[in-house]
């Protein structure tokens, strides 16, 4: 049936018009993505940036943020100071324009940068609109300019408030808690690891963060720059060379900076930067570096003889493996694709990264013939190696396709076709796997037994890993493939749930079972799928009625409100044996899964409505890489500090030592 095109109701009155900042306010996620944590923080960002923008144009030295002891952010800079002028177009300030109206600045080609991290212009205004109250001062000319919002409403004209001898910028925020109503609190951690990132960056300019709320404070100052940044990366592996190779050179109006350095794990880990921009998505600079990466390594290796006349070209990804690496393109428009502008569009940067690279790591390479071979031979075993996990690969395939499907004999599946649905528990040991499967909704749970330690995946290649049938198992399980052949698409279950004891043992399975995951499964621990189950370690019994705690805590505040409902509940007393017989209570503690029948686990760890399941989320990428590498890698040395430092956190009662 048509519809009725002539509807009167429908006219002008009807079209809202926002003015002003009033839809920064009405849709703040259009703006910063979002209003939780990742939105608050983003507000940091976009005014800090603008600082890091003045050091990038070289008018600034340093960039400091202060975390204000009433919830507050301040952000100083020694720049040239956001002009104060009397702007042509809207009669304020240009101080207030920049601060009230949207996509009013310096970076829409008035001169005012050549390069900018800020690729919006919108952020100065939104921080403004999305705050109860800023503060921005200007040090120029001798005097100390202010002016004050409230929710990006001018609360006065711009005012002299003293006088100075220094110049540069200070802007106070504090974020609308209407608008933030997860939290307006700044995680610390989060300012430490931005500014880091920012001194990488940046070289030469000092930054500092400090916390007034509990009197913590870090500075950065890297002179190397990105050199300084590959060798943080790279803490805790033996590298190959002394020093990474560094290049910063100026092609047309593209600055291209790329400084490499390998290890001996199997990983690459390469940081792709536009203006100071991570593109986590790569881009035209990443698809141009790794291009001439390969054709210099291969070109190297065939007129060394590295290379015999009837063996392939290295591929990429065998030249890659173990490639620390960070890549840095300055340039005046930057065009970035899709909505969450991860990726660098710009076609003539990937031109001019290749020339770059193209000319000065073939240098490298012939004045270093020591770190070239190295870098060589490496890739000819990942070469060797690749074709033996593709041979072992294809014949876990071969077998598997004669055994339901290609899913592991072991595994017991849940009847549901739809992954959202669906989640797997990881079980160590077969008996609580046995009470896992008894107990378990078969609908939509499915169970995956676990025989011992599985391979210590930080160490090892995809042929050896291929061998293991343990590490085989969920490969095939999980539905994603593995390496090249990796989609996250065919992902059968959105939990996976790792279920161990709560004991040493148990909790170096849960360890060695997440170093894969991140190692070769990363995407599926982005996404918020691997979770942690926390069975109970006590049950209390009182008579028939059983009460599970599930740490010390736990008991110790249910044994409480036993005694505290007693009449006869007598004197107080501090022991645990004597409070439980005053609580009229036993007191079991499990030492492992397999000692609940099918009941008490699904009671306890895998009822949706009762379980406690901890989701396992990458905060910050290159800390847990550090982690990964000290816990799991060949350094004993650095396990053993590691531990030193955190022994007095340990709980020995809970691990059952």
């Amino acid at each position: 049936m048509a519809q009725n095109k002539t509807d009167t109701s429908y006219d002008g009155s009807q079209i809202q018009v926002l003015e002003g900042l009033e839809p920064v306010r009405k849709r703040p996620g259009m703006y910063i993505g979002s209003t939780g944590y990742d939105g608050v923080h983003h507000l940091i960002k976009e005014i800090a940036d603008n600082s890091i923008d003045e050091a990038i144009a070289g008018f600034a030295t340093r960039v400091d943020v202060t975390l204000l002891a009433d919830g507050g952010v301040r952000v100083d800079d020694d720049g040239r100071g956001i002009p104060i002028d009397k702007h042509p177009k809207t009669g304020r300030s240009t101080l207030e324009t920049v601060l009230t109206i949207l996509h009013a600045g310096g970076k829409f080609g008035g001169g005012g940068y050549k390069v900018s991290s800020g690729l919006h212009g919108v952020g100065s205004s939104v921080v403004n609109a999305l705050s109860t109250r800023m503060v921005a001062e200007v040090r120029k000319g001798g005097k100390i300019h202010q002016i004050e919002f409230a929710t990006g409403v001018p609360q006065g004209d711009l005012k002299v408030v003293g006088k100075t001898t220094s110049t540069g910028t200070s802007v106070t925020f504090y974020p609308d808690p209407t608008i933030f109503k997860e939290t307006v609190e700044f995680d610390y951690k989060w300012v430490v690891s931005y500014l880091r990132h920012q001194a990488y960056l940046t070289k030469g300019v000092y930054v500092s963060v400090r916390d007034e709320r509990t009197g913590e404070r870090e500075a950065f100052y890297f002179e190397g720059g990105i050199q300084s940044y590959v060798k943080h990366l790279n803490r805790g592996k033996d590298v190959l060379g002394d020093a990474p190779f560094y290049v910063e050179k100026q092609a047309e109006d593209v600055m291209v900076e790329v400084a490499i350095q390998y290890n001996d794990t199997y990983i690459e880990t390469v940081k792709p930067f536009a203006n100071n921009v991570l593109t986590p998505d790569g881009g035209t600079h990443l698809v141009g570096f790794r291009a001439a990466l390969t054709r210099v390594i291969n070109d190297y290796a065939r007129k060394n003889s590295l290379l015999k006349e009837k063996e392939d070209n290295l591929t990429g990804d065998d030249i890659r493996e173990g490639l620390t690496s960070v890549i840095l393109v300055k340039i005046p428009d930057p065009q970035f694709e899709g909505q969450t502008k991860n990726k660098l569009g710009n076609p003539e940067v990937r031109r001019y990264v290749e020339q770059v690279m193209n000319e000065y790591f073939a240098y490298y390479l012939e004045e270093n013939p020591d770190v070239a071979k190295k870098i060589v031979g490496k890739a000819l075993l990942a070469a060797r190696a690749r074709k033996a996990a593709r041979a072992a690969r294809d014949n876990v395939l071969r077998k598997g396709a004669l055994d339901g499907m290609g899913l592991p004999g072991k595994l017991w599946d849940c009847s549901s076709k739809s992954p959202a649905d669906s989640e797997i528990y990881i079980v160590e040991g077969n008996s609580a796997a046995g009470s896992a499967k008894e107990g378990r909704d078969s609908k939509t749970q499915a169970i995956l037994p676990l025989r011992g330690k599985v391979l210590n995946t930080e160490r090892a290649r995809l042929d050896k890993m291929f061998a293991n049938k343990e590490i085989v198992a969920m490969i095939q399980a999980f539905g994603v493939g593995i390496g090249d052949a990796f989609d996250i698409n065919g992902l059968r279950y959105h939990k996976i749930i790792i279920m161990t004891d709560a004991d040493v043992d148990g909790s170096h399975i849960a360890t060695l079972l997440l170093t894969f995951f991140f190692r070769y499964m990363k995407e599926i621990v982005e996404g918020g799928h691997i979770y942690l189950a926390k069975p109970p370690l006590y049950s209390i019994n009182r008579g028939q009625k059983k009460t599970y705690a599930y740490d010390e805590t736990e008991r110790d505040r249910v044994i409480d409100e036993i005694i505290a409902g007693r009449k006869d509940r007598g004197t107080t007393v501090s022991s645990e044996d004597d409070r439980a017989k005053q609580a009229g209570v036993t007191i079991s503690r499990f030492k492992g899964l397999g000692e609940m029948d099918a009941e008490q686990l699904w009671e306890t760890t895998m009822n949706p409505d009762n379980r406690v399941l901890i989701q396992v989320r990458v905060e910050d990428a290159e800390r847990a890489d550090a982690i990964f590498t000290k816990l799991m890698g060949d350094e004993a040395a650095l396990r053993k500090s590691f531990i030193q430092t955190r022994a007095k956190d340990a709980d020995l009662e809970e691990l059952d030592v």
